[in-house]
């Protein structure tokens, strides 16, 4: 869940994040033959308060490249669609089987297990049509492509399988990494590259980016697995303690609560390091760095 901006960075984002939600309502106007019920599943998930993680790091990239980020928008959306369909269905019974998410009931404890099924496909569909109509041609296939590879296969859902796949099984660090590179790391790069492309930055710029998002995406992931032990379950809005239930890899199990958090605060280090070629056009950049990781929720 989100709580009241508290700092100028957290007053930055929940104004991005207020254009988000509006862009996103737009986009999830249908035609008459989209069934109601869908629509509500849909935005049941879409609109519960949240971060909005991915499509900030979308229109921060745009704007760190010298773009307006409102034409990064769409793809921004189209990020934030992946992902919600992604918690639809990592919610699922044969999932991690969550009865609470953002701090509402999920959407199949809400609308049933076939329909969650139906708008998490529907969402995924939505984000390819909406790069698809909203972007010049060029751009929109190159966005599409890069979304594509780090939602698929060998990104976030091939890291899901790998997730399930490690459950009550013995695992090394690099195992848990290469897991949480592709289940949460691959979107949070792709959100910063597909604001790149939108922007038409530089190789350099590009390479930056990927960097602070590799770096940034196992940050976070860390500082999730902390969050799960010891964070605030009415702020965070879901239920906590679940990992260990299910017998996840976390980073915590593997190298202690302390040792965590150090590893996080070198990671958030290196991201920052990262972007000195931007100077002080990647400032909200370096700010939500620091925002992540000292988070409670």
């Amino acid at each position: 869940m989100v709580q009241a901006p508290t700092s100028p960075f957290a007053l930055y984002a929940e104004q991005i994040r207020t254009e988000i939600d509006a862009a996103l309502r737009k986009f999830t106007e249908f035609d008459a033959d989209c069934p109601e019920r869908l629509r509500e599943a849909m935005c049941h998930s879409l609109f519960a308060p949240c971060k909005r993680l991915r499509p900030l790091l979308v229109l921060m990239a745009a704007e760190a490249c010298g773009c307006q980020r409102e034409a990064a928008m769409p793809a921004a959306c189209a990020v934030e669609m992946i992902h919600t369909y992604s918690l639809i269905h990592d919610d699922l019974p044969a999932m991690d089987d969550d009865d609470l998410r953002r701090g509402q009931p999920t959407c199949h404890a809400k609308f049933g297990v076939a329909l969650a099924i139906l708008a998490g496909d529907a969402l995924l569909t939505r984000a390819f049509e909406i790069l698809g109509r909203a972007l010049d041609a060029e751009v929109a296939g190159r966005c599409g492509c890069e979304l594509a590879a780090a939602a698929g296969a060998s990104g976030m859902v091939g890291g899901q399988v790998a997730d399930l796949a490690a459950e009550f099984q013995a695992g090394d660090i690099e195992m848990l990494e290469a897991i949480h590179r592709r289940k949460t790391g691959a979107l949070i790069r792709v959100s910063l590259r597909l604001g790149a492309i939108v922007a038409r930055a530089s190789a350099v710029q590009r390479d930056v980016l990927d960097t602070y998002g590799q770096e940034l995406g196992l940050m976070f992931q860390i500082t999730d697995d902390l969050l799960d032990i010891q964070g605030d379950e009415a702020a965070m809005g879901k239920r906590l303690g679940k990992d260990s239930d299910q017998g996840k890899l976390t980073f915590p199990a593997l190298l202690g609560i302390e040792a965590s958090r150090r590893r996080a605060m070198h990671l958030a280090d290196e991201a920052c390091a990262a972007l000195a070629t931007f100077g002080s056009e990647a400032s909200q950049l370096e700010a939500l760095v620091r925002y992540v990781i000292e988070r409670n929720h």
